[in-house]
This record gives structure tokens, sequence and C-alpha cells, in this order.
């Protein structure tokens, strides 16, 4: 239980990914020996910094652990990397979160299968109505429908898999389980998390902020093990950051052949296009055993 809370501690710290925190447990064996290190020692490790080791060094368990059960009693479920439901496609990224926080009532039984639908926060009617469709496309398929739970886009996607019979979707947030972001959306959040879940990688009363929104790109991207659609972007647009994540994971990327200038810019470098009209998945050529 110790080196448990001290993994947990350890990840909530920034600049502590999957990837540190192995190098950091092949030096000193287990999470508790990482935090009893001297600041010299921490520092010999690689991308540990004197001010990185300081803060290490000033983790204080009990205060974590009152944190830790504080959040339990609200039902947020800690997925280390170690974890037997932590999802395998996050858990293969060179970038992994240390720490999953999840908020859902069906955590356990997300389809393994899923596809991410991403794009602007203001679209123009024909993408809205077809992030809608894709979503409950998807989720009557038994794809898990990924996204951002960002307003235009996102929500139109997350709706149209709920408004199927079975369907489930993930939101995967810029900041804390327990404070989603748009605050408009809390109760679109409330039902994401009854048919599906809420997830992130900080803690989970954390407030958004650029990098954490930017950052949590690549585990929506990373959970889409069968593919990102752009529905709609500008060249400018968030879904951008999120493409180029995809582009570098291998996941497959597709695009709405809409006017809008990312869409295009996306076509142009090798997404594959989309009808806007899109009625089935026919496209869809990556699935898994």
């Amino acid at each position: 239980m110790l080196d448990e809370l001290a993994w947990i501690a350890l990840s909530l710290q920034p600049h502590i990914g999957s990837k540190t925190l192995s190098q950091l447990l092949a030096r000193f064996g287990s999470a508790s020996g990482i935090l009893a290190a001297e600041s010299q020692e921490l520092q010999e490790v690689r991308g540990i910094g004197a001010k990185l080791a300081a803060a290490i060094q000033a983790i204080d368990l009990d205060h974590v652990q009152r944190d830790c059960e504080r959040w339990a009693r609200s039902g947020v479920q800690l997925l280390p990397h170690y974890h037997a439901h932590y999802p395998l496609s996050l858990r293969t990224l060179d970038d992994a979160p240390a720490t999953l926080f999840v908020y859902g009532d069906i955590l356990m039984r997300l389809p393994q299968q899923a596809v991410a639908v991403i794009g602007t926060r203001d679209p123009s009617t024909i993408a809205r109505q077809a992030a809608y469709r894709l979503g409950a496309l998807l989720a009557e398929a038994g794809l898990l429908v990924v996204s951002g739970m960002a307003s235009g886009i996102d929500a139109a996607a997350h709706e149209g898999a709920m408004n199927t019979a079975n369907g489930v979707t993930l939101a995967m947030l810029g900041s804390g389980v327990l404070r989603p972001y748009p605050p408009q959306h809390e109760k679109l959040a409330r039902r994401i998390s009854q048919r599906g879940a809420l997830a992130c990688e900080c803690a989970p009363d954390a407030t958004p902020n650029a990098p954490r929104l930017v950052s949590r790109n690549r585990l929506i991207t990373g959970m889409a093990t069968n593919g990102v659609i752009v529905v709609e972007s500008t060249v400018e647009g968030g879904a951008m950051h999120a493409a180029r994540f995809a582009q570098l994971q291998g996941r497959p990327l597709y695009a709405l052949d809409l006017p809008a200038s990312g869409n295009q810019a996306l076509i142009a470098d090798g997404a594959v296009p989309l009808a806007p009209d899109v009625a089935n998945l026919d496209f869809l050529t990556t699935t898994l055993p």
C-alpha cells in the first residue's frame, strides 16, 4: 500500500510520466525507494534536475493519502500504469501517464476497440450533424467513442454515442475528473460518467490550463486503436494537435472532406478523406483481434 501511494504521489508531480518513473524505478527499485533517495542520487537519473529532485523530496505522503481517500469517496478510480485495468492502448505509449484517474460506472467494461471523433468548438451545421452521426454509427458497431468533451464537435460525438441503445463513450479531460471542463458541460459530463467514463492524467480536482488541454490530445488519440476522425478544424485548431499525435502514434487518420483549412491540410498530408454525409463505417480498416 505504501509503495502504491508513493507511485500515485510521484505521478502527480509535473514532468514525471511512466517513462521517467520507469527510469527512477530502475535506479531505486521501488516508488518508496525513490522518495527515500538523496537529491544528488535523484539527479543522476536522466531528466531529473535539481528542481524536480527537490519536489520529489518535498512529497508529503500523508497529504497524498488524504487526497486519495477524498477522491475515492467521490467515486474516482486510480489506475497506476501497472494496474490490470489500465488501458492497454495507453500503456504502450512512450509518454503514457504514470497514473490515470477515472470517474465512471462501467470503466471495466469499456470496449477495447475505439475511435476518436474530434474537431472545432464552433462547427458548421453539416459538421455538427456528421459528428453526431459518426458517434452513433461507431457506438452501434460496438466501438468506444473517444473525444475531449469540448463544445461543438466533441460534444456532438459524445451525444451521438449516448443516444444509441448500448453506446458508450469516454471523455479524456484537460482538467480533473471532479472539475470537468467546460463548466457548462456539467450535465453532459454526468451523462458520460453514467454511460462510459471521464478520465484524466492530472489530479481529479485540478483546474484546466493550456498545457493540460494540449497534452490530453495524445491520450485521446492514444485510446483510438481504430483511428482518429477530424470532423472539422482550421489549421490553427486544437484538433490539429491531436492529428499530429495520431500520426506519431501510428493511428489511422481520417478527415471529412470539408472546406475547412485544417481538413484540407490533413487530406493533402495523407489523411483519408471521408464524405461529409458518411453513412457507414466501411472506411474503417484497422481492427484488433
